[in-house]
């Protein structure tokens, strides 16, 4: 009796098992099948504004399709004009860079480093020789009464002389030399001759120093004529100093001669080897013993 009691309860309670498992079961059916008749009723209005919407935009894409073609036929002669302009000047420029360039080559090939040297030293001395014909020194009178004046108010000048009056006109014969040294060089002499050169300059300067400049700052007599008197160094003595300074620097650079690149035995073995032509290989075993 106890067992037959205890498997009725058993049966009970699978029933109220699967009927509470039910519930949730027949609550979603009911909750998809109203959701599924609220969508069926809500489509055909969805559907209907989608297709106003899409007739709205497509109305609004052609005008500003219209409104652009209109833009553009106006715009397009202007348009090709500047773009056959633009490829003109493209044109135009490839060539002048070409041009340029083979000016630039055929340049290269006349002016050599040793050539462009030598030609600084003898513009350096012809520099010289005008120099000396410069006024370098001048008495000027009364220089404390225009000291607060702009410079179109200069004080008046006596006493002028002339860079070569100081010195005999000494550096004359050396500028001439230095000339003469500058187209030796151009033409291919001796690194020895860019020494000379830059020997030159040194008396040049040490003539500029220890005899024009004490004279060029010396007022003489004036001094005793007149007041306020004050001597000045004029533009021939800087022109002096600046060529003699051009001519040692001048000199050195060609007797040092950093654009000579020197190439050893072995350079020029390895360069002679690879113009060399190279025979081909005969045989896949002549190969594999050169890899």
């Amino acid at each position: 009796m106890i067992a037959a009691v205890r498997r009725r309860q058993g049966k009970a309670g699978k029933k109220a098992e699967r009927a509470l498992a039910a519930a949730p079961i027949r609550l979603t059916r009911r909750a998809d099948r109203a959701a599924n008749r609220a969508l069926e009723r809500a489509h055909p209005p969805l559907r209907r504004a989608g297709q106003l919407a899409g007739t709205g935009f497509d109305a609004v894409a052609a005008w500003i399709g219209a409104r652009l073609r209109w833009v553009g036929r106006r715009l397009r002669p202007g348009l090709i004009l500047l773009l056959r302009g633009l490829a003109r000047l493209d044109a135009w420029t490839r060539r002048g860079l070409a041009a340029a360039a083979r000016a630039a080559t055929a340049a290269s090939a006349v002016a050599t480093p040793r050539r462009a040297v030598g030609t600084a030293i003898a513009v350096a001395g012809a520099l010289l020789i005008v120099s000396q014909f410069v006024d370098y020194h001048a008495v000027e009178i009364g220089q404390p009464d225009y000291a607060g004046l702009p410079d179109v108010a200069r004080p008046p000048t006596v006493d002028s002389r002339t860079a070569g009056q100081a010195h005999a006109y000494l550096l004359v014969p050396v500028g001439v030399a230095a000339v003469a040294l500058g187209l030796v060089c151009a033409r291919g002499g001796r690194r020895r001759w860019g020494l000379a050169a830059a020997a030159l300059g040194l008396v040049g300067i040490a003539v500029a120093l220890a005899v024009d400049l004490p004279q060029g700052l010396d007022a003489g007599s004036q001094g005793s004529r007149f007041e306020g008197v004050v001597a000045v160094l004029e533009d021939g003595f800087y022109a002096e100093l600046a060529a003699a300074a051009m001519l040692v620097i001048a000199g050195l650079v060609y007797y040092a001669r950093p654009c000579r690149i020197r190439i050893s035995s072995s350079g020029r073995a390895a360069s002679a080897r690879r113009r060399r032509p190279r025979r081909r290989a005969s045989s896949r075993a002549r190969v594999a013993r050169s890899a």
